[in-house]
């Protein structure tokens, strides 16, 4: 299997599909704003999830469940307006796609043309089949997302590592087939066992983005303030911090205070 990297001036479903079947990895990273994503576009990431986790990242909140369909098309707005080249995918929050696929297709109709997203994500397998296929039908791109989904955290009660049990393991596999099948153009796996995570990967042609899932699926996705330091308090094994930005802003602030304060900034060369 070639490993050679093409260079895409625009990444899209079908440039993901290439990249899977090329065994070039694909590197997806969230951003909520202009900001953070011009930065990750100009990086050359390839896939910017703008993600339902935004609930937890911008608003504080313990869970995904809380943000709403009007905020996810604000942050998806936002983060549209910085790309070029990468992938824009949107996650459809918890209470607009589950148990009728009307208001799934209503709510995804509303993140492409409100936001100008590439494609939806919706978390669930043949639970949430008709959602899919219903919003398929209108031309919009779909991307899975199985493992540990947290928009059932309740259901759950923890963000223990999933599918580790065979029945849960066998259920999942089924989903994956059947994500392909309706026609979903990629899923992510989260928090799964790598060799389960490995398996489903090399089962379906699509590409499979992994987060706690090992490396032998097609991708990797981070939560950039997690990767980046921000989010100082969240230790995850699977998570690789490149940066500790908590350490290095806490610093900056304080460097900024303790100078308006002693009145050295601004200096006479600061100021008109």
């Amino acid at each position: 299997m070639s490993t050679s990297k093409k260079d895409y001036k625009r990444i899209t479903t079908k440039s993901l599909v290439e990249m899977k079947k090329n065994g070039e990895k694909i590197a997806m990273l969230t951003a909520y704003d202009f900001t953070m994503a011009k930065i990750v576009e100009n990086a050359g990431i390839d896939i910017i999830l703008v993600g339902d986790s935004a609930s937890n990242v911008m608003a504080g909140h313990e869970t995904t469940l809380p943000i709403t369909l009007d905020q996810m098309i604000y942050h998806a707005s936002s983060v549209v307006r910085a790309s070029e080249r990468s992938l824009v995918v949107v996650d459809l929050p918890f209470g607009s796609y589950q148990g009728n696929s009307r208001s799934a297709l209503d709510s995804a109709i509303r993140i492409m043309k409100e936001s100008g997203g590439h494609a939806v994500k919706l978390e669930g397998g043949s639970e949430i089949k008709e959602s899919i296929s219903r919003i398929l039908t209108a031309g919009i791109p779909v991307m899975g997302h199985l493992g540990l989904t947290p928009q059932s955290i309740y259901k759950f009660g923890t963000y223990t590592v999933r599918a580790k049990e065979e029945e849960e393991a066998e259920k999942l596999k089924e989903d994956a087939l059947l994500l392909e099948d309706l026609g979903c153009f990629a899923l992510v796996l989260e928090k799964v066992p790598a060799k389960l995570a490995k398996e489903v990967a090399q089962s379906v042609s699509i590409p499979v983005i992994g987060i706690g899932a090992g490396n032998g699926v097609d991708g990797q996705v981070l939560v950039t303030h997690d990767m980046l330091g921000m989010t100082h308090e969240f230790h995850p094994r699977f998570l690789r911090r490149y940066l500790d930005l908590y350490v290095e802003m806490t610093g900056a602030f304080e460097n900024y205070i303790s100078d308006v304060k002693s009145r050295d900034f601004p200096n006479d060369n600061e100021q008109y």
